[in-house]
Parts: structure tokens; C-alpha cells; sequence
């Protein structure tokens, strides 16, 4: 770990520099690269720095007990400062073994979140409006921007399919865990004897692709225009606006109708066609990884249930770590950090094991 933590010290030391010059300062492509990496590089380095003072203070305290001539008072205090010390430096190195663990490379990314209705019909239609509504109060929370980038309305005001784009710098991080089969218990609006019935929700949390994670090739796409349906005006309708785009070699489709201009519908289209494309890619890199380790939480298949929402009982319960909140109304009002945080830290501790098993 130590020789680790010394190139990352060296790295860190290079950038300080580098970001000086002036040949850097006026590359703003690199000076930008450079100072995404010293953000990364700064904890890490705050904390070894932090390690060696607590070492070198242990060595102290060391050499006052081994000298014999320390009287009583100065022994006492030396012996308390050096429990202090060792208990500060387990702390620092366990936080250090976390600080070295790979980083996901996605993490600093927006997301395109899709939003689709599974079983359940209409109240599945519709708790997929509650899951907008709740993705969207936390994303504000977190001062975030969102976009929406395709919208499916049903006549009650729900979504048969709804995506949009959340942007924000660590978007992706807090997102990611989200993927998965949301089930939701509670009684209907429409239920006149008061039953509870059972629906679920499909939600994917796709990184934002840039041009340089997915080279699309244009001889690989059929676009088509057609008239946009649903709430969007007359105006709307009277033009051919709406986009869907094939990519031909994987037959995946994606449509945008809404906004009013065909290059912006076409533009949006693009945006989400590449980021799902790079998850594809990316999931199958992910299952080879995955082979080789479990260190995860969930799979981050879209078959997979990972929450449950009930009404009657104000609960919440995510089945990937055995979490439940009796705040429903919290979480859905935006609230969902202390879920989120939790995921975080099971996924790290994961990680950890999976990390000791190997060596």
C-alpha cells in the first residue's frame, strides 16, 4: 500500500506543477483533465499526509517510554498520547484501503434515466410518474439539472416510458444503484373495495455517453420521422417533429417527440442511442468482471426487484441490503440520500472483502 500511496503523493506533487505553466493554463482541454485528476488525487493525498504525522508522533512517544530517564508524569502522558496515536493510525489506514480502491469510471458522469411501465397497467403508469417525481426532487436536492428527453403519457397522467437526462458533476455516483424492478403495494384510485394491488416499475440508469465513449456510424442508422402523439399541441401534431432512430446492428429503437424541432428531437435521440449502446458494452464488461468477482451490489439487472414501496405500511425495503425505512413519504418526496449512502457503503465494504480475498 505504501508504494502506492507514495506515486499517488508524486502525482499529486507533478499536477501541482504542471498546472502552473503556462503552456497548460492556455490548454484548456488539459488544464481541465489535470484538475479533474488533483480533485481525485487531493483526499488521498490529505490522508497519507495525515497517516505519516501520526506515525512519526507514535515514533515520539515510543523513544520517551524507551528512555528510561522520563519521569513518572512524562510516561503517563506518553503512553496516553501513543494510544491515541495507534488508534488514530488504524483509522487512517482503513480509510486509506478505501481511498485506493478503484474508482468507477463513470462516476463524474450524467445519466440518462428511462422510466418504464411493467406489470400492473395503469398503476404501473402511474407509480412511474411517482419515480420521476421523487428522481427529480432529488436531483434538484443535489443541484442538479434535468432535461427530459422522451415522454409516453397515459390518460391519467402517468408514463407508459419516460426518460430524461440528469447533469450534474457526480451524477452518475449517486444514480447508478438505482437500475432495477421497483414494486409498489397500495390501493388504486380507481380500486372501489379498497384492496392493495401489487405493480412494478422498471427503471435503467444509463451513464451519458460522450462521442468519445460511442462512435456511432451513420451507415448503421435508420432514421424516421413521424407526427408526435400524446399531450403536446396542436402544433405538435400538424408536423412530422418526432424522431425514432434504429441502430441497425443491434436493433435497438429510440424515439424523441418532444420538443417541436426535428433537429432537437433527432439531437436528443442521439444522446440517449449512444449512452445506451456504451451500457450495453459497458454491462457485458461488467459481467466479465463480475465473473471473477462479486464484489457488488445487485447485479444491476433490469429483471432484478431491488425496492419495495408500501403504502399502507409507510415502508420502504431494499432487498439488495436488507434496508428498510419506515419514511415513505420522505423518500418519495426526494429524500433518498440515506438509502443511497447506505448502497454506497455495502458496495464499498464489498469491494474491501473482495480486495483482502484476492491478495
Amino acid at each position: 500500500m505504501f508504494d502506492k500511496l507514495n506515486e499517488v503523493e508524486k502525482r499529486y506533487e507533478e499536477i501541482n506543477s504542471l498546472i502552473c505553466l503556462p503552456e497548460v493554463v492556455g490548454d484548456m482541454q488539459r488544464y481541465t483533465a489535470l484538475m479533474k485528476e488533483l480533485k481525485h488525487l487531493s483526499p488521498v493525498v490529505e490522508k497519507f499526509r495525515e497517516y505519516k504525522k501520526t506515525l512519526a508522533d507514535i515514533e515520539d512517544c515510543r523513544a520517551v517510554l524507551d528512555d528510561g530517564s522520563a519521569d513518572e508524569e512524562l510516561a503517563a502522558m506518553a503512553r496516553e498520547e501513543l494510544d491515541a496515536a495507534e488508534k488514530k493510525r488504524d483509522e487512517a489506514a482503513g480509510e486509506l484501503k478505501i481511498l485506493l480502491l478503484p474508482r468507477d469510471p463513470n462516476d463524474d458522469k450524467n445519466v440518462i434515466i428511462e422510466i418504464r411501465g411493467g406489470a400492473g397497467g395503469e398503476e404501473s403508469a402511474l407509480f412511474a410518474g411517482v419515480l420521476f417525481r421523487m428522481y427529480s426532487m432529488y436531483a434538484e436536492s443535489k443541484g442538479f439539472k434535468t432535461e427530459v428527453m422522451n415522454a409516453n403519457e397515459t390518460g391519467l397522467g402517468g408514463y407508459k416510458e419516460i426518460s430524461f437526462l440528469v447533469e450534474g458533476d457526480g451524477a452518475y455516483s449517486r444514480f447508478k444503484f438505482e437500475s432495477g424492478v421497483h414494486r409498489v403495494q397500495r390501493v388504486p384510485e380507481t380500486e372501489s373495495q379498497g384492496r392493495i394491488h401489487t405493480s412494478t416499475t422498471t427503471v435503467a440508469v444509463l451513464p451519458e455517453a460522450e462521442d468519445v465513449d460511442f462512435e456511432l456510424n451513420e451507415k448503421d442508422l435508420q432514421i424516421d420521422t413521424f407526427r408526435s402523439s400524446g399531450a403536446g399541441g396542436q402544433h405538435i401534431n400538424k408536423t412530422s417533429s418526432a424522431i425514432r432512430i434504429t441502430h441497425l446492428p443491434t436493433g435497438t429503437v429510440v424515439e424523441c417527440q418532444d420538443e417541436r424541432s426535428q433537429h432537437k428531437n433527432k439531437e436528443k435521440a442521439l444522446k440517449v442511442l449512444r449512452s445506451r449502446l456504451y451500457d450495453m458494452e459497458k454491462a457485458k464488461h461488467d459481467a466479465e468482471i463480475a465473473g471473477e468477482r462479486k464484489a457488488q451490489v445487485g447485479t444491476g439487472d433490469r429483471s432484478e426487484r431491488i425496492r419495495t414501496y408500501n403504502y399502507p405500511q409507510g415502508r420502504v425495503t431494499d432487498h439488495r441490503i436488507g434496508l428498510t425505512l419506515y419514511k415513505l413519504e420522505q423518500i418519495l418526496n426526494g429524500a433518498l440520500d440515506e438509502l443511497i449512502d447506505a448502497l454506497i457503503t455495502a458496495d464499498t465494504a464489498e469491494k474491501l472483502k473482495a480486495g483482502e480475498q484476492s491478495e
